[in-house]
């Protein structure tokens, strides 16, 4: 597949935090880094309820991928990563609410620290 690669950012996302783009589309692709529970509007990381984060972070998606001229249906794999295994259940049920019965391919690992002491971290990758 040729393509041309473009940079995808959004105000409704976090900034980047580093050297790296909230999303590069590359034909009819689109890879959005990881996204934590940052508020978009505040700068502040959520903390200290894992439920608010997840949707925090899903939200943050969303928002990069619309910016990319998609949405939650063209999500292809879904990468997750929890501080805590322990939240794997909770964190299925609010997932749920946003894929419905979409299924992407979905891997979930435990990480041992995540950027700023988040709970979860999660990429995607879409495409058309």
């Amino acid at each position: 597949m040729a393509g041309k690669r473009s940079i995808v950012s959004t105000p409704d996302a976090p900034k980047a935090i580093g050297p790296y783009a909230q999303a590069v589309r590359y034909g009819d692709l689109l890879f959005v880094s990881g996204m934590i529970a940052i508020d978009p509007k505040t700068g502040i990381l959520l903390t200290g309820d894992f439920e608010a984060e997840v949707a925090r972070v899903l939200e943050n998606i969303k928002a990069v991928v619309a910016a990319g001229g998609m949405t939650l249906e063209n999500v292809l794999k879904v990468t997750v990563f929890l501080e805590d295994l322990g939240n794997f259940a909770k964190f299925n049920e609010i997932y749920g609410k946003y894929f419905g019965n979409i299924f992407p391919a979905r891997e979930t690992v435990q990480a041992a620290q995540l950027p700023g002491n988040a709970s979860v971290e999660i990429s995607v990758i879409c495409g058309k």
